[in-house]
């Protein structure tokens, strides 16, 4: 066997016509350039270990196909952007003409540079007259970041139709996954066989959609939360975008996506180019494994929340566009009283807006429903020690308001018939200059009046007959970005009726995402489930909701709602002020019991688990020290007494102690004797034998403490999680 020796590079290496290996957090990816067209993929998967130049020569020459007869007299390959000219017949890299004419590219590598773990590739092709740019890096979590920018060389305009980027699978990766809903009903798993064809998931909604697959996840059959090698890919857009799975019938197996672009979206001028949305691409051991991949990513970003997240009222189901200023002084001074840490006013607050088909894009205070403006309000809110949040729509303009009667040509249309509505609205034009300008206008002088911190940022409706997606995307993240940088600590939610724009690209302009407008708990563990596959729990809305939801009428404990509702970014959403005193200091109870965990629940490692049988979900975090784990009954069980309940994440050889916390513990089902003594347990034997746990009842959960011993008892695990959080405070 070849001896393996670490490579020592320098900081910079001229790598083309060389094999290249990118390693980081147990993940490599081995890039061939040794011919002069673009790097085609050896291996992405598990690290084999560093190696020298001449085994990864060997690695790649091993992984070079056989000739098959009928096909190119030559070995099939595609690079991670495909060209047709390398006997690949399946989605093209690149798609685009002039004029019909210069569509088959042939890209020939100029300079290849190596910068740690990061390759950049520049390449051109004089028959097409492009220029190519390939940036693809391995992230210090292990997931593969690409991005690809085509330039036209010519002399006269490249219409671009698609710019797409793959990675190759291998055959054990038989099943998919991947998540599909609608409004309310985000994020639902659906999971099938990797058959020949496209699984290919389009979003044209201008948006990202309720119905986006977020992630789409190539397995070993079987693979789980813990275990089975899974390899996915997600599109980091908000706009217009596909992200697929690919097997042809010659045996490739590819996770790929880009940008969706309308007819002639893109048109390139001489010099001019175009960048394409960046792609993640992850690897891993199991769906939990993957899920923390890309949480220490976004928790490694410069601009991720630092300081703990604050407990949130948002008063919209509480008062809808009923903005009375005494109910609302109520409200606000409520939940101070309970520890609330942050005030949101939602929908309803500017110029005639009293329903939902007026006012959108008229952004100044309205005078009737707030005479004295909204000084007494966020006066008596900071006077309590909360910060004040607001709501806005930016993108979106009413037909029946000021604005769109005095511009109707700022709202954006494919022809002079407007498009159809939706909520009563239309889209406002953020790529005409002077309808941007206007917008960031007057929600500066908003933000700037009334000293907001916080902004609810709403998009409510797809985008119909939309000309040019693109721009606008690019135009709602440059007024995040102008916002966020005139007034320093600013922070965005990305809502979008609710969870319709939820990816990486959003969120590198935001601060947390709006999973779903229904908060209704028991929708909501799937919800937050599956959302936390991308996103780590502090970037994820999660609100107590009223005892009976809004959104689908069911009647639900307090201890389920807060519950769920801990496995997020904990806030409350429901009247204050129609709760008794025995309600008022359990929810007390709940808001205690987040502040006191909160910095170990939004920086360690997500757990999950699932027993079908029982109907009973496990949602934890974990550091080898302490853990906390959500037990919910989602349905009634198959079996009574239920089994065993395992809990992954901890330290095998450390010793641990178990109890229930909150105020509903002694409120559950038949209890087993062992919790009234408990003794020390394993890591390994809770991870492996388990433990019995109380009853439940359908649509309840209960929540479990795990702390190491002796170092943390008692007294000591409360204090640790206050230091976590204080250290997370800076």
């Amino acid at each position: 066997m070849t001896e393996r020796r670490k490579v020592r590079m320098t900081k910079t290496s001229d790598v083309a016509r060389h094999v290249v290996q990118l390693r980081a957090a147990g993940v490599a990816l081995i890039l061939d350039l040794r011919s002069a067209g673009l790097p085609t993929v050896v291996h992405w998967g598990a690290d084999p270990g560093p190696c020298d130049q001449a085994e990864l020569d060997a690695i790649a020459e091993a992984a070079i196909p056989p000739h098959v007869i009928n096909l190119i007299d030559g070995p099939v390959s595609h690079s991670v952007l495909p060209e047709g000219h390398t006997g690949w017949f399946g989605i093209p890299g690149l798609s685009g003409s002039r004029s019909g004419a210069a569509w088959a590219s042939r890209f020939t590598v100029s300079k290849a540079v190596q910068e740690e773990r990061r390759l950049t590739v520049e390449a051109a092709d004089p028959g097409t007259a492009l220029g190519l740019r390939l940036v693809i890096e391995l992230t210090g979590s292990g997931l593969v970041r690409l991005r690809t920018s085509v330039r036209n060389d010519g002399e006269d305009d490249y219409r671009v139709d698609a710019v797409s980027a793959v990675l190759p699978v291998p055959e054990r990766a038989a099943e998919l996954l991947d998540l599909a809903g609608r409004w309310s009903r985000e994020r639902q798993p659906q999971r099938g066989a990797f058959n020949v064809g496209v699984h290919l998931r389009e979003g044209r909604r201008g948006r990202t959609g309720a119905d986006a697959a977020t992630v789409v996840v190539a397995g070993v059959p079987g693979f789980g939360f813990r275990t089975g090698e899974v390899w996915a890919v997600h599109t980091a857009w908000s706009g217009n975008h596909r992200t697929w799975a690919e097997r042809t019938g010659e045996g490739f197996r590819t996770l790929g996506g880009g940008e969706s672009l309308l007819p002639g979206e893109i048109v390139l001028r001489p010099g001019e180019s175009y960048e394409s949305p960046e792609l993640f691409f992850g690897y891993a051991d199991g769906l939990d494994e993957l899920a923390a991949r890309f949480h220490r990513h976004l928790r490694e970003r410069p601009n991720h929340p630092g300081s703990p997240r604050p407990v949130n009222l948002n008063v919209w189901e509480a008062v809808y566009f009923d903005h009375d200023l005494g109910k609302l002084l109520t409200l606000a001074e409520r939940g101070a009283a309970l520890g609330v840490e942050r005030f949101v006013l939602d929908d309803g607050w500017f110029h005639r807006r009293n329903a939902s088909d007026r006012g959108l894009g008229d952004w100044f205070v309205d005078d009737q429903t707030w005479p004295d403006g909204l000084h007494p309000l966020v006066d008596r809110v900071k006077e309590l020690g909360m910060t004040f949040g607001l709501w806005f729509e930016p993108e979106m303009v009413s037909p029946l308001s000021e604005l769109a009667v005095k511009h109707p040509e700022w709202i954006m249309r494919a022809r002079p018939q407007l498009p159809p509505a939706s909520r009563w609205q239309q889209v406002l034009d953020l790529a005409h200059p002077e309808a941007y300008e206007h917008v960031l206008t007057r929600m500066s002088a908003v933000i700037a009046e009334y000293g907001v911190g916080y902004l609810k940022w709403d998009h409510n409706r797809d985008l119909i007959e939309a000309p040019h997606v693109h721009r606008q995307t690019l135009a709602a993240y440059r007024l995040m970005d102008e916002l966020r940088a005139t007034f320093p600590g600013l922070e965005i939610e990305s809502c979008s009726s609710g969870g319709a724009r939820v990816d990486l690209g959003v969120l590198e302009h935001t601060d947390r995402v709006w999973a779903s407008d229904c908060i209704d708990p028991l929708e909501r563990q799937t919800i937050q489930r599956w959302t936390s596959q991308l996103i780590p729990l502090e970037l994820i809305g999660g609100h107590v909701a009223s005892t009976v939801s809004h959104t689908t009428g069911r009647r639900h404990d307090l201890a389920f709602r807060a519950i769920t509702s801990l496995f997020a970014h904990f806030g409350l959403e429901l009247d204050l002020t129609r709760l008794d005193d025995a309600e008022t200091a359990e929810l007390a109870e709940w808001i205690g019991i987040y502040k006191r965990y909160r910095a170990l629940l939004h920086s360690g490692t997500l757990v999950r688990d699932e027993h079908p049988s029982t109907g009973r979900w496990l949602t934890g975090v974990a550091t080898p020290e302490l853990a906390l784990y959500s037990v919910a009954a989602t349905r009634r069980s198959d079996e009574e007494p239920a089994g065993r309940m395992t809990f992954p994440g901890l330290d095998p050889a450390g010793r641990y102690a178990v109890r229930l916390v909150g105020p509903n513990r002694d409120d559950l089902g038949p209890r087993p004797g062992w919790l009234d003594a408990p003794g020390l347990l394993s890591g390994a034997t809770l991870g492996t034998v388990g433990v019995r746990l109380p009853t439940l009842r359908p649509e309840t959960a209960m929540l479990i403490e795990i702390a190491a011993q002796p170092a943390l008892s008692g007294q000591a695990v409360g204090n640790a999680a206050l230091a976590m959080d204080q250290e997370a405070n800076g």
